[in-house]
């Protein structure tokens, strides 16, 4: 996958959270930042294949964040998502409600999170990406 395919992606989904969220993005809180890969044995190849961490941020109610991350989680479950972390309390007065989870096969990490009384913040983290046409290097 290219990078701008890989962008696109990432940005339909957080989109797509925040319309599950009932949330408004921040257009000017986009944030992609491309790394290169690493091996298991910290190897780096020159194939140019990357992750992408994608985030963005969008205003909601504090009100409303409970109920919103509740929403989202059922979203990814029902997308074949496993959650590997959560969080629900109201006592906290920022980071009180977050959903962290990861697709089984696809292998991407998503997250959606409380930041300030009118933001939550919304992640997608890929796996290791190869651009087309690009001969994957071999270690």
């Amino acid at each position: 996958m290219s990078k701008d395919k890989a962008e696109a992606w990432a940005k339909h989904w957080t989109e797509s959270m925040a319309r599950t969220a009932k949330a408004e993005i921040v257009p000017s809180t986009h944030e992609a930042n491309f790394t290169n890969c690493l091996g298991k044995k910290g190897e780096s190849a020159d194939d140019g294949r990357f992750t992408l961490s994608y985030h963005v941020r969008a205003k909601l109610p504090k009100a409303q964040h409970a109920a919103a991350i509740q929403a989202i989680t059922t979203e990814l479950k029902a997308q074949g998502f496993r959650i590997v972390g959560s969080r629900a309390d109201a006592s906290a007065e920022k980071g009180g409600y977050l959903v962290q989870a990861e697709h089984p096969k696809d292998r991407q990490y998503v997250s959606a999170g409380d930041v300030t009384d009118q933001l939550i913040s919304l992640g997608v983290d890929t796996p290791c990406l190869l651009p087309p046409d690009a001969e994957q290097q071999e270690f």
